[in-house]
Order: structure tokens, then C-alpha cells, then sequence
């Protein structure tokens, strides 16, 4: 039996399971990964939106990680939804001292339209974007950072995401240093149930780094999940519903 690779997720919980915490434990285990969280904060939100959030404290984040890597041990890290700079500079400085692929998803505006990032907090992802293998913006996440050219200058490797642009075709964009801009394209699949693409987006990718991948396999494996998902969206909610991950196979 092949041991599952060990991945860490630093993000909020999902009070209705479709983002968050919740969609990453679903994406790393169905993709063959053991999941370990450290819960930055609690959301009360379901498809329409988030209605309440309580931000925990850098102590607790980082001791629920400190815990889980002293024993179970760590082969890949995804940072989402941090909450406040004082997290996402602990977060950083627990990473600065192990040597794991980390995925950072800067998560600031969820799919409702919700803000969940203030400017301040913006401001100590820096350190977390210069850490990650790879940044996985949305396009109002690349805007609000700078766009390409603001994040190119960064000298970081990053996925713009297309999915939030308009046009019937989704197309990210990965950018390296030194590397030629990598590109995939496929046709946008038509639902409104999209609720935690982005989580389950940087979980996977994590995943497949865990478990050996090089960064543009991991990525297209990841593509593929993540659109599986959505083609098996259950229909729940009023709103911006669940992607379909339990029936990925």
C-alpha cells in the first residue's frame, strides 16, 4: 500500500461545506492525500454569502499546525483564508522553518462577492507569495495585488485564474521566472455552482506536489478535478452552490 502523501491546510471553515477547510479535506482525500487542517477562522456562510466570522488567534493557528507537524509530518502545505495580518505573519514565519511545496490561495473576495481580506492583510501576503512554489490569484485577486505585471515584478510563480473573466473559454496562466508563460484553455462549463473552485483549485495542486507531481502536472491534474467537480455539482443552495467533489472518480 502506497503511503498517501501528508497535506496541511491553513484556511477558514465552511459552515456549509462547500469551501474552505471542508473542500480541501474532500479534494486531498479523493485525490489520495491524508488531510491535516489548522482552522484559521470559523464562517457562518452558506451559498448566498458569508453572514458571520470569527477570526481565531495566531497562537492557536499555528500551535493546530505546529501539532500536526511534529508528528503526523508534512509533505505540502495549502494557505487559504488567513483573516488577519497578525495570522498570516505567523503563518509565515512556522513555513519559514520547514522545507514543503506550500500553495497559497490569497483568498480575499469569495464567490458571493464577499470581502474577505482587509488592505493590512493583503499587505502580509507578501511574505506568503514569497514562500509559496506557486499563488493562486482569481482575476479580482490579481487586480486587487497588482494585476500580472504588478505580481510579475514580485519574481514569484503564480496562476492567474480565468474563471472570473468573461468569454466561453476559461484560460489560467501560469507565470515563473525564467520560464516561458504556460497556458491552458478549455471550454467554460455553463453552471452557477461554483462555490469553493478556488480552495479545491490550490488544495489539489498541493496534493499532487505532496505526492511528487512536478508544478504543470499537478496543475493540469488539478484542472481536471476541479472541472469534474463542477460538471457533478449537486444543485444545493440558493445561491452559488457546491462543486460536486464526493462524485469525482
Amino acid at each position: 500500500m502506497t503511503t498517501p502523501p501528508r497535506i496541511l491546510t491553513i484556511a477558514g471553515s465552511d459552515s456549509s461545506g462547500g469551501a474552505g477547510v471542508q473542500a480541501d479535506i474532500k479534494t486531498i482525500t479523493m485525490l489520495g492525500g491524508y488531510a491535516m487542517t489548522a482552522i484559521t477562522a470559523i464562517t457562518a456562510q452558506n451559498t448566498t454569502g458569508v453572514q458571520a466570522a470569527k477570526v481565531l488567534s495566531p497562537e492557536i493557528v499555528v500551535a493546530q499546525a505546529q501539532s500536526c507537524i511534529d508528528d503526523i509530518g508534512v509533505d505540502a502545505v495549502k494557505i487559504g483564508m488567513l483573516g488577519s495580518p497578525a495570522i498570516a505573519h505567523a503563518v509565515a514565519d512556522l513555513l519559514e522553518g520547514i522545507s514543503v511545496p506550500v500553495v497559497f490561495d490569497p483568498v480575499m473576495i469569495a464567490t458571493s462577492g464577499s470581502v474577505l481580506a482587509d488592505a493590512d492583510t493583503i499587505a502580509a501576503f507578501e511574505r506568503l507569495m514569497r514562500l509559496a512554489i506557486l499563488t493562486t490569484p482569481n482575476v479580482p485577486e490579481l487586480q486587487a495585488l497588482g494585476d500580472v505585471a504588478g505580481v510579475q515584478r514580485r519574481g514569484i510563480a503564480f496562476l492567474a485564474k480565468g474563471g472570473d473573466a468573461p468569454g466561453d473559454l476559461v484560460v489560467d496562466r501560469l507565470y515563473r521566472p525564467g520560464h516561458a508563460m504556460r497556458e491552458w484553455s478549455a471550454a467554460r462549463i455553463a453552471t452557477h455552482h461554483t462555490h469553493g473552485t478556488g480552495c479545491t483549485m490550490a488544495s489539489a495542486i498541493a496534493t499532487g506536489l505532496g505526492a511528487g507531481l512536478e508544478l504543470v502536472d499537478a496543475i493540469s491534474q488539478a484542472r481536471s478535478f476541479v472541472r469534474s467537480a463542477l460538471m457533478a455539482a449537486p444543485g444545493f443552495g440558493a445561491g452559488h452552490g457546491p462543486i460536486g467533489h464526493q462524485a469525482v472518480r
